[in-house]
């Protein structure tokens, strides 16, 4: 298996980004995450980015791919950033959504967790065949069958978290892949934050996909696809984007 990567990550309307992405790999795996801080100017920012680099540097001690073990580590993430909270008074309020996706490539198995809304999609034949489900006053409408689906990214309280990173281990909300994704070249998944997939609709992703000649091509139409559809909001959210490509290289 070959496995190409891609990073978009910008502030959008807002003053500065509290998004972070960052990933690890050695010859045999790959750790990529994507974080969505909040809790204000020197709060969200510094969430977000304690997430990425407590995620990455873990798995690069130990790569792990049970969904126990992945669970453990959001866990001691999420430990990590309430630890940090006392670092500055700015940064008492501060937490972070988390999506990471660990693949290992002797196995050629993928797996992944999240908390919050900070998404993962998993596509095979251009189409999506995986997706998180957010952590999200929304999300439970939906599951509840009291909003319909397509309503998510208009509901007024779309925003509102259930859970995320800086939350008492008690009431912090973690889901995991549950099963091992069997890689097959062809395969390519995205992590991103609500800012990216307010904007863009799953069927102009895939539209998207297909039409991308590679990686970067495909985060660049993403880009310009939610530039395009919140032009009639200045101070849309910062929003990033992390896919990786898995091809197979041949003889």
């Amino acid at each position: 298996m070959q496995l190409e990567l891609a990073i978009l990550s910008k502030r959008g309307g807002r003053s500065y980004n509290e998004d972070a992405c960052g990933h690890w790999h050695s010859d045999s795996h790959l750790c990529c995450v994507v974080a969505d801080g909040a809790g204000g100017h020197g709060g969200g920012d510094k969430a977000s980015k304690l997430a990425v680099q407590n995620v990455i540097s873990s798995y690069a001690g130990s790569p792990i791919s049970s969904p126990d073990a992945i669970e453990r580590l959001v866990r001691q993430t999420n430990q990590s950033i309430i630890s940090h909270r006392n670092d500055d008074p700015s940064q008492h309020q501060m937490h972070t959504t988390v999506v990471s996706l660990f693949i290992d490539l002797d196995a050629q198995t993928a797996a992944w967790g999240h908390c919050g809304d900070s998404r993962l999609y998993g596509f095979r034949g251009g189409r999506i065949e995986a997706q998180t489900r957010d952590h999200s006053l929304v999300q439970s409408l939906v599951d509840s069958g009291m909003l319909a689906p397509d309503k998510m990214r208009t509901h007024p309280q779309r925003s509102e978290l259930l859970s995320a990173l800086g939350t008492s281990d008690e009431d912090l909300m973690i889901s995991v892949m549950p099963e091992p994704w069997p890689l097959l070249a062809g395969d390519v998944f995205l992590l991103c934050t609500d800012g990216l997939w307010e904007y863009v609709e799953e069927a102009e992703m895939q539209d998207a996909l297909v039409a991308a000649s590679g990686p970067h091509a495909w985060l660049d139409s993403l880009e310009r696809a939610v530039l395009r559809n919140a032009a009639h909001k200045p101070s849309h959210d910062n929003f990033s984007a992390l896919t990786v490509w898995v091809s197979d290289p041949g003889p």
